[in-house]
């Protein structure tokens, strides 16, 4: 059976892949909630969800650097990227072991189409039509507790020296407009450096968001940047809940929930 995958790579399978290498974190996630813990043989060191994989399988490299002889190794039917996660010269160089395909995702019917399509691809069809089910029922279930909420202006922190924030094009950004967060930083690219002085010259900023992801800001961060902003309320965040797509859907607007009740 031919496939696309989310970069328009087409490539052909001829039976069900049995033996998976997965080198992004929420798609391994993903791959257990769909029953197939027991297909995969590979995962990156940042792939910690479920806890126990870790111990159970074997760990090739990183999401930007990969043991190459490991992956030959370990004889992957097929190995998952994604085009943020993974560079395209780790892209290029899982194809020349095995099929590779790459997901890339911005927004929830983006995750939706990879779930529905690796149902397809792994057999676990009435599986992933399940968690697409559930993930529709509180992504609706959330749009309407939000709906009388006011917007508010947010600078969501991804990291520190230099000083980064998430801006448009990135799955981060469309949760924030999900929640009715405007993104003080929407009109630039991605993952841009910033200036605080910058963010200290405008007019409001409700609130400023440390994420717990790629850096992992505590709450002595609050008290360092409190000072610059004093009238500005400043909230770490679960980094995964607003950056992990998949399976993790699942869990995420339970989270927001209880986030919009504690501002």
């Amino acid at each position: 059976m031919k496939f696309k995958d989310q970069i328009n790579t087409v490539f052909e399978l001829k039976n069900t892949p049995q033996r998976i290498i997965c080198l992004v974190p929420s798609i391994t996630e993903l791959l257990v909630d769909l029953g197939l813990q027991n297909s995969i043989v590979g995962i990156t060191k940042f792939c910690v969800h479920p806890s126990f994989l870790i111990e159970e399988k074997m760990i090739v490299g990183g999401t930007k650097n990969i043991k190459v002889d490991k992956i030959k190794a370990l004889q992957p039917d097929i190995i998952l990227c994604n085009k943020e996660e993974n560079t395209k010269e780790i892209v290029e160089s899982c194809r020349e072991i095995a099929i590779t395909h790459v997901s890339d995702i911005y927004t929830i019917a983006d995750t939706l189409a990879l779930i529905h399509q690796y149902g397809k691809i792994f057999n676990c069809e009435a599986k992933s039509k399940h968690i697409i089910l559930e993930i529709l029922k509180k992504h609706n279930n959330f749009l309407n507790f939000i709906e009388n909420k006011s917007i508010k202006k947010v600078a969501y922190f991804i990291w520190r020296k230099p000083w980064m924030v998430a801006a448009s094009n990135t799955f981060i950004n469309y949760l924030l407009d999900t929640n009715k967060f405007e993104n003080i930083f929407k009109n630039q690219e991605r993952y841009p450096e910033i200036d605080l002085k910058e963010l200290q010259n405008l007019e409001r900023i409700d609130y400023i968001f440390l994420s717990s992801e790629p850096y992992p800001f505590k709450t002595n961060h609050i008290t360092e940047l409190q000072k610059k902003f004093p009238s500005t309320k400043i909230i770490l965040v679960n980094g995964e809940y607003f950056s992990w797509y998949g399976s993790r859907l699942l869990k995420a607007f339970k989270y927001f929930k209880e986030l919009h009740n504690q501002l």
